[in-house]
């Protein structure tokens, strides 16, 4: 896995050749157990990598289109799953936990509950209030520029656009982690405020 701006976060990726960007994983590594977010398969050199920081405890999913390899990596490590609960009735795999608007994860990773994107209640986190993780409405396919969803992938536009709003009033945000695409590691707060003004 690669270090990412925190010494306590790392990432690795898997190459779509069909939409042309990364889909990329991420684990934050913490005393009370790692959490893993939307994670893709780990190669060899990852598991080891992975468990030499202490395995993992939970896997937060975004989104049932992010579920990716995450069952998988809890039959193998007994780590629990929790998703958002505007899936919970329909949801393609088991989960432990269903995770609302506003709530912790566990103390410093904070649920923000989005609308409009292409699955119900889709979820966003916000890491001690500077890094912000997204799953599938905000992406980036470009470095350094966020985009969102096309049009028609959207449940509903309006909501959509209101969820991102929201995003970019987080006054503290310094780091964008996509789960689509290019990652934004510094201005982030900017990089959300120019992808409002844009929609």
């Amino acid at each position: 896995m690669k270090s990412l701006h925190r010494p306590d976060l790392y990432g690795w990726s898997y190459f779509n050749p069909a939409r042309n960007i990364d889909f990329n994983g991420v684990a934050w590594i913490r005393p009370g157990g790692n959490i893993l977010i939307d994670p893709v398969a780990l190669s060899n050199h990852d598991w080891n990598h992975l468990e030499s920081l202490g395995g993992v405890a939970w896997i937060v999913l975004t989104n049932s289109d992010h579920t990716r390899s995450a069952q998988e990596i809890a039959n193998q490590t007994y780590a629990k799953i929790a998703a958002p609960v505007g899936e919970k009735d329909n949801f393609p795999i088991h989960c432990d936990r269903w995770l609302v608007d506003g709530e912790e994860v566990v103390p410093g990773l904070k649920v923000i509950e989005l609308q409009g994107s292409k699955t119900p209640g889709e979820l966003a986190l916000l890491l001690e209030e500077t890094t912000l993780i997204t799953g599938d409405l905000v992406r980036a396919h470009k470095a350094g520029t966020l985009t969102i969803l096309p049009n028609e992938k959207l449940l509903n536009r309006e909501q959509a656009v209101a969820s991102v709003h929201k995003l970019a009033q987080l006054a503290q945000v310094e780091t964008v982690l996509v789960g689509d695409g290019w990652s934004v590691f510094r201005d982030g707060r900017d990089r959300l405020k120019e992808l409002v003004a844009t929609l």
